[in-house]
């Protein structure tokens, strides 16, 4: 049961490993992505030059980016607004509103889009109960606001169960 929530499709240790000929490869079009630690550190204010020229990089190979955060309206925009990419904002993942509304934006089926992010509480929860492809990165930062210091006690825990009954649970350089 734990599995069918909380287990992401993909393991990789970046977003910077995403690429995106491994995304064509895999059929996906779109990614839908976290923005608090998992593109920057949640306490950052602007985008970084790799940020950006990742972002590039996907748009140029045709896949397209978009935000879903749970953070404030205001420092979603002016992130998204330097990527030059849509967003959600307040998104009250794992609750599937934002994400609809998000992937209303693009002509994309759900089998065409993946969710990255670092959390499995709100991240990897929110594909998995929207039945979309998603990829767990490790955290940019190992600090976190106190919403996301609760769930990592949580996440340390299915984590270690999951690397027990699971010999692939293990962080990839790349999507296969």
């Amino acid at each position: 049961m734990l599995q069918r929530y909380f287990r992401p499709t993909w393991l990789v240790k970046s977003i910077y490993h995403i690429k995106p000929k491994d995304l064509h490869r895999l059929g996906i079009e779109g990614i839908v992505t976290d923005l608090d630690n998992t593109l920057l550190p949640w306490h950052t204010l602007d985008a970084t030059p790799e940020l950006l020229a990742w972002v590039k990089t996907l748009n140029e190979g045709g896949i397209k980016v978009m935000i879903l955060s749970n953070n404030h309206t205001e420092r979603v925009q002016r992130v998204a607004d330097q990527m030059n990419v849509p967003f959600h904002a307040s998104a009250l993942k794992p609750l599937r509103r934002g994400l609809r509304s998000l992937l209303k934006e693009t002509n994309l089926n759900l089998d065409q889009v993946v969710l990255v992010g670092d959390q499995l509480l709100t991240d990897i929860l929110s594909a998995n109960r929207m039945g979309i492809k998603s990829i767990l990165v490790q955290p940019v930062t190992n600090t976190d606001n106190i919403f996301s210091k609760v769930n990592r006690c949580i996440e340390r825990r299915l984590i270690k169960r999951f690397q027990k009954s699971d010999e692939e649970w293990e962080w990839k350089q790349r999507i296969e």
